[in-house]
């Protein structure tokens, strides 16, 4: 007689169960069971994945792991612009006001007699930009400082644009003489750092009556 020759059983450790055999399906994927591994034709064409029972789980993807019909996820947002640099914006003492503008002052004067032959136009055009800057740059304690500091400042830059004739006495008169033609821009300039002062008190003041109010809402909220 014949004895068939007969494979041996493999031997599977207990607790475990032995491997499935993966089954290709029509289009040639693999998966768990016979839906698992198919391929559906969609719009797009062939090769998108469809819903199966492999080890992804039911109702999900077995190629992208995640949920069918799921929000996909949001981009990641791009960097922040890298911020623009603001101006300077210094808070500036009395003191350290009428040194700041009383030199630079003095700077433009020397500009204006040396290029343009002390021209009071040209010092009083380039006197105006520097009145704003003191409304700006003065601290918000000392803001009566900002049209007090602007007279003095337009008197040294008139200065150098005097005539020095025999002495002290004849470069006093000439500045009083030029002070005197020329108040318009000495008048300008002082509203000017007067209004931008005052604009600033009075925001200051509206912001501290709202932060006071809102304290007060605060306290009665918690009270009741």
């Amino acid at each position: 007689m014949e004895h068939h020759r007969t494979r041996p059983r493999q031997s599977t450790p207990r607790g475990r169960t032995p491997p499935v055999p993966l089954q290709v399906g029509r289009h040639g994927g693999s998966g768990g069971g016979g839906r698992g591994g198919e391929r559906g034709k969609g719009p797009g064409g062939a090769g998108r994945p469809v819903r199966g029972n492999g080890p992804a789980g039911r109702g999900y993807d077995a190629v992208r792991r995640r949920p069918l019909g799921g929000a996909r996820p949001a981009p990641a947002a791009p960097p922040a612009a890298s911020p623009v640099r603001r101006l300077p914006n210094p808070r500036l003492t009395g003191l350290g006001a009428g040194l700041l503008f009383g030199g630079t002052a003095l700077a433009l004067g020397w500009v204006d007699e040396l290029l343009f032959g002390a021209s009071p136009t040209v010092y009083g055009v380039l006197f105006l930009p520097l009145c704003v800057l003191a409304g700006l740059w003065v601290s918000g304690t000392e803001l009566v400082a900002a049209p007090v500091v602007v007279p003095i400042a337009y008197t040294l830059g008139l200065l150098p644009m005097t005539e020095a004739g025999d002495g002290i006495g004849h470069r006093l008169m000439s500045l009083f003489t030029a002070l005197g033609t020329q108040v318009g821009w000495l008048y300008s300039g002082t509203l000017v750092a007067g209004l931008v002062a005052l604009g600033r008190g009075l925001a200051r003041m509206a912001r501290r009556r709202r932060a006071a109010l809102r304290q007060r809402a605060v306290r009665g909220g918690g009270r009741r």
